[in-house]
């Protein structure tokens, strides 16, 4: 089973997927780390400083990593749901967003364009058009562990077989940053 945890930068996605490395079960596999690691990409974008990924070759190169020993192997960026069909969507309020990002030493423009496309729901958008199922968690006020346990609840239900109660409980759009303005 391929699971992409995905979202905006600094939503929580490789914090939460650290704490699933430590556990046999699963594969991870940090897409932003391998897609620069093996040269995956078409161009270097210096304006906004990133590379543009190859997604087909991204997509690929996923699919030859991905060990049938491991029962449930996660994609972690914010572009895993160009690659899995099964996609939980960590979302973070702008403002405690915007502080993550500054710590990270992102640029002014770097960080706008990250608030906006969160305000926005786009990869939000984008997951609920092309993946077959989608959850949505709230990462603002959480700790890393509690989001660990939510997404833990909703692979077992998939696993199981079993998601009706967690589809309602973490239904894409439960979550709603449409009311941040920017200044």
């Amino acid at each position: 089973m391929l699971i992409g945890i995905t979202g905006t930068p600094g939503t929580g996605k490789t914090s939460v997927t650290k704490l699933f490395e430590k556990d046999p079960f699963y594969q991870v596999i940090h897409l932003n780390e391998l897609i620069k690691e093996e040269k995956l990409y078409s161009e270097v974008d210096t304006e906004r400083d990133c590379v543009v990924a190859d997604m087909d070759l991204v997509y690929n190169r996923v699919l030859e990593l991905q060990d049938s020993f491991y029962p449930v192997t996660i994609v972690d960026s914010h572009l895993s749901h160009h690659i899995a069909d099964i996609v939980i969507v960590l979302r973070t309020s702008p403002v405690k967003l915007k502080e993550r990002l500054e710590k990270r030493k992102y640029s002014v423009d770097k960080v706008r364009e990250n608030l906006e496309a969160e305000a926005l729901d786009i990869i939000l958008a984008e997951a609920v058009d092309w993946c077959e199922k989608v959850f949505e968690l709230d990462t603002t006020a959480g700790a890393v562990e509690g989001t660990f346990k939510d997404i833990e609840r909703i692979v077992k239900g998939l696993r199981n077989g079993d998601t009706e109660e967690l589809e309602k409980e973490f239904r894409p759009g439960s979550v709603d940053w449409s009311d941040y303005f920017f200044d």
